[in-house]
């Protein structure tokens, strides 16, 4: 006999990917001007760091990224390679987070997987044109300005778990 619990938390999941995803929107669209190109500070990209706590909310960022990048970003290019960075660093966090008990770690291991992987980026500029700037010095200025969001925002989340316990979420 199938219990009413399994709809519930599957609705759960999927609505609280869905508010992820809005605000990843929201939060890009905010710093429009400099959420694409060789140099990108998206304040957005901090919500990379929910899947160090939950793994199930990794589908509200990525659909952030692809929603994005496809509409306001370069296109059907952008939401592919875009899509395929948010995807492979994710997927590596959520590959560690087993292995990995510690949370303050699997932040680090979180962020440098998003500051490497901004290769698929630097490629995607380099090949259309999106940048006259060769691709070791786009690579360079797209994986510091990561970094930068994303270590800065590592302990700022790691404090917002604290009150709002993203992995009892779902």
């Amino acid at each position: 006999m199938q219990t009413s619990a399994t709809p519930n938390k599957n609705l759960r999941v999927l609505t609280l990917n869905a508010i992820i995803m809005a605000l990843y929107l929201a939060l890009t669209l905010f710093v429009a001007p400099v959420a694409s190109g060789p140099i990108q500070f998206r304040i957005s990209e901090s919500l990379n760091h929910v899947v160090v706590f939950n793994r199930k909310l990794m589908w509200g960022v990525l659909g952030g990224v692809i929603f994005y990048n496809l509409v306001f970003g370069y296109g059907v290019i952008d939401a592919l390679y875009g899509g395929a960075q948010t995807f492979v660093s994710l997927g590596l966090t959520a590959l560690i987070y087993n292995k990995v008990k510690n949370v303050k770690v699997r932040l680090a291991l979180n962020t440098v997987f998003f500051t490497v992987s901004m290769v698929f980026i630097a490629v995607m500029l380099t090949n259309t044109g999106g940048t006259e700037e060769g691709f070791w010095i786009t690579y360079f200025f797209l994986a510091f300005s990561e970094f930068i969001v994303m270590a800065v925002s590592a302990p700022l989340m790691y404090f917002l778990n604290k009150a709002v316990h993203f992995e009892s979420r779902v």
